[in-house]
């Protein structure tokens, strides 16, 4: 199930033009959350590749819920190819990054993280820790 959150607009197109705007200036928590109107079709029309996008950009500055739902797109190939050394990465990160107000998040993530390690190669997981390293040294320490 893709992460909500909480605060859940009723008028979905005014929400996504107000969300737009934030995230034209890269807010990540309205780039995560006009990811989500892409990925639901609410407001805007359903479109995963436009949401995974909004996803990343939310993901590279190190906010988990884009991190988790993005981990969910590669997981089931939503928006994007389906790629289980991305899933893990991103569900790492996810897990890594939580606090404890986002614990939901962080229970989430550590369970797909595990299940998604399951159906890797001992050398993709090694790819996938690596690459959450990385990404987690280089932008979110």
């Amino acid at each position: 199930m893709y992460y909500r959150g909480d605060g859940v607009p009723q008028d979905y197109a005014e929400a996504a033009r107000w969300y737009r705007l934030a995230a034209d200036q890269d807010n990540s928590g309205a780039r995560f959350r006009l990811g989500l109107m892409y990925h639901e079709g609410q407001g805007v029309p359903q479109d995963f590749a436009e949401a995974a996008r909004l996803y990343r950009l939310s993901a590279e500055q190190c906010d988990p819920y884009g991190q988790y739902n993005l981990g969910l797109s590669y997981k089931n190939g939503e928006g994007v190819d389906r790629d289980l050394v991305q899933a893990h990465m991103w569900f790492n990160l996810a897990a890594s990054l939580s606090t404890a107000e986002d614990h939901p998040v962080r229970n989430e993530a550590e369970q797909f993280r595990e299940e998604v390690a399951t159906r890797l190669a001992r050398d993709e997981l090694n790819r996938a820790q690596y690459l959450a390293r990385e990404l987690y040294e280089s932008r979110c320490q």
